[in-house]
């Protein structure tokens, strides 16, 4: 098999460990072609597992990349949030996928340092070894056990309590939808949970806040602010959970993806930024 078919065969593999360690795919996109660049220049004859190499290669690379995004973000206007992307049926299927791939998940994982965050990802989601692992963020596999022990237990403390079932979260979402458009603020107070917490991303572009905003009541205000241009919400598969693609004057508004436990939205992920909302027209492939 040639250099060009090995690499054209874990692609999608390798975009989704790139995207789930930036959580931008433009720079997944970025870091795969430098993966490309690297990959032809390797003598094929020598490696034996084509698909650790080529994860060692792109971990690499998007581990560069994270530590240059951080100083980035440092001068990012409000909240940074994902890039969100389309994808297709068989992402929310794979429950462990879909929950990796999250908003809630990939905006979690930003409070993990670039090292933990790559072992965490190539551990937990995509189950390599852990002398794998060490080749790739170049450390001891002693290391990469106690940082792989130390990232789980950090997001274990901050995820969602419990996952709802796909039935109970698209009835939150209905209820949610319909409160929304019909502004119905009795009915909206009772899908959200008292202590939402409610994350808009603007980048300087739109309008959102600059901080995270919390509890029931000024949710609902911010969201009666912001939606009195009004627009059409329809609901799409983003990141394997269902969220609201809003639209005003036929063009792309908003995202808004939630996070629901125990009947109730705990969690808006709001994304305006229009540079973060231009792959919501075409299906991204993620895979593990």
């Amino acid at each position: 098999m040639s250099a060009t078919d090995v690499f054209v065969e874990h692609r999608n593999l390798l975009f989704t460990v790139a995207y789930e360690m930036l959580g931008s795919a433009a720079d997944a996109e970025d870091v795969l072609q430098e993966t490309w660049l690297r990959w032809v220049d390797v003598d094929q004859d020598a490696v034996r597992d084509e698909r650790a190499y080529l994860v060692r290669i792109t971990t690499r690379l998007a581990l560069n990349r994270m530590r240059t995004n951080a100083r980035r973000r440092e001068a990012y206007v409000g909240p940074w949030l994902p890039e969100p992307l389309l994808t297709t049926p068989d992402v929310a299927d794979d429950v462990e996928l879909a929950d990796s791939v999250s908003l809630a998940m990939l905006t979690l994982l930003e409070t993990l340092g670039p090292t933990e965050r790559a072992v965490f990802v190539l551990r937990e989601v995509f189950d390599f070894g852990y002398d794998e692992i060490a080749a790739a963020v170049e450390k001891t596999p002693a290391a990469v056990r106690q940082i792989a022990h130390r990232a789980r237990s950090h997001v274990e403390e901050r995820r969602p309590r419990a996952a709802p079932t796909a039935s109970q979260r698209d009835v939150v979402l209905q209820r949610f939808m319909a409160a929304a458009a019909t502004g119905d603020i009795q009915s909206l107070m009772d899908v959200l949970a008292p202590d939402v917490v409610l994350i808009t991303d603007g980048g300087g572009v739109k309008k959102a806040a600059l901080r995270p905003i919390l509890g029931r009541d000024k949710v609902i205000r911010f969201l009666d602010g912001v939606s009195e241009g009004g627009g059409d919400a329809e609901v799409v598969l983003v990141n394997g959970a269902p969220a609201l693609r809003i639209m005003v004057d036929g063009t792309l508004d908003t995202l808004v993806a939630m996070v629901v436990e125990d009947g109730l939205v705990t969690g808006l992920y709001a994304i305006r930024n229009p540079a973060k909302l231009a792959r919501l027209d075409a299906v991204t492939a993620l895979t593990r």
